[in-house]
């Protein structure tokens, strides 16, 4: 049976309940038909449909743009975290902050705002918290793809409540090393595949990652050593070993020119490309977006890590986060959520949209 849900009501309530609906990676059936359920009993301005475990609602009011509204429904593993805690002006607890918050205030805008100056979508998704391949936006992007059409997209994954612009782009690397086997005892008539690894991990240490400002936004890239492996037993010299880097870069880059700044940096390993994902651009200068950084009042800020921004961006419309909750606790044990930030938010964008 669905969980019923207040979607008009006090949108930090509306957060709790959400929250006190387990929805792991894979088993957010429960919480998708209580959205489902809820959104078409308490938004009959709205069309309603269903993706697998993601529920899709937009109006049709014949505006001139249309602004679409992403956030995902599942949550990484419980942590000892589960169901919500309170305490002065704060919810505690799994997906406060990752990002059932950010879910909660668009569930909130849903009902309560019928008459919108731009139309509006809102996408609720499954599995965004594990490989990419089973993220419900592919889905919906390859079965429905006129539901992720719009002008301006906003990702409401938290961001403390304030504008972030475009996301940096990720890519993961191996370089591997070989050599030649032999017994610890004679290891002169072997070759160490480890210890050839030394110059990548030495480059590493010395690496000075780059700043660059794109649209009065400071994207920080990064490279960093995320895993070493190798090794045959205690008494054999390895043949063979593995260095897996992680490359964070600015969106001013392709995929194209990280990977070849990754091969200029590791000239003469043997460097595979394992994972990618591009970076999206701020995309500012838009004019739902302008309107949306004045409603936000202050600076937009730039998005250190990935989301699926980059996704909308490359389907051609700029795209931002703006959520309550500090990103920095997601996935932590101390996941929570200034109950302010979650009133900051559906205030910002019914200035917005109204």
């Amino acid at each position: 049976m669905p969980v019923e849900l207040d979607l008009a009501g006090d949108p930090v309530e509306l957060t709790a309940a959400l929250v006190d609906i387990p929805s792991v990676s894979g088993d957010e059936a429960l919480i998708a038909e209580s959205v489902e359920a809820a959104l078409r009993a308490q938004a009959p301005h709205l069309e309603v449909a269903r993706s697998g475990n993601a529920v899709l609602a937009r109006t049709s009011l014949r505006r001139g743009s249309r602004v679409v509204m992403a956030g995902h429904l599942d949550t990484v593993p419980v942590n000892d975290n589960f169901p919500v805690r309170r305490t002065y002006g704060y919810l505690h607890g799994l997906g406060t902050v990752d990002m059932k918050s950010g879910d909660a205030v668009m569930l909130h805008l849903a009902a309560t705002l019928a008459d919108p100056r731009h139309d509006v979508t809102f996408v609720f998704y499954d599995c965004e918290e594990v490989e990419a391949e089973r993220n419900g936006l592919g889905r919906i992007e390859r079965e429905l793809p006129e539901w992720l059409a719009g002008d301006l997209a906003i990702v409401c994954e938290p961001s403390n409540a304030v504008v972030e612009a475009g996301c940096q782009g990720t890519m993961r690397a191996e370089l591997r090393t070989s050599g030649k086997r032999a017994h610890t005892a004679r290891a002169w008539m072997g070759s160490n595949a480890i210890h050839a690894l030394s110059g990548a991990l030495a480059t590493l240490a010395a690496y000075e990652p780059r700043v660059v400002d794109i649209d009065g936004c400071t994207y920080h890239e990064g490279l960093q050593a995320v895993r070493v492996g190798g090794g045959v037993s205690g008494n054999v010299v390895p043949d063979e070993a593995v260095l897996t880097v992680n490359h964070r870069f600015a969106p001013d880059r392709t995929p194209a020119d990280a990977e070849a700044h990754l091969r200029e940096v590791f000239a003469g390993y043997d460097l595979r490309v394992t994972d990618m994902a591009a970076g999206a651009l701020p995309g500012l200068s838009a004019p739902a977006a302008a309107e949306l950084v004045t409603a936000a009042g202050g600076a937009p800020v730039a998005k250190l890590g990935w989301t699926d921004v980059a996704r909308f961006a490359a389907l051609g419309m700029p795209a931002v986060n703006f959520g309550p909750g500090d990103p920095v606790l997601c996935h932590t044990h101390e996941e929570n959520v200034p109950m302010a930030q979650i009133t900051r938010c559906v205030d910002v964008l019914n200035r917005f949209l109204s």
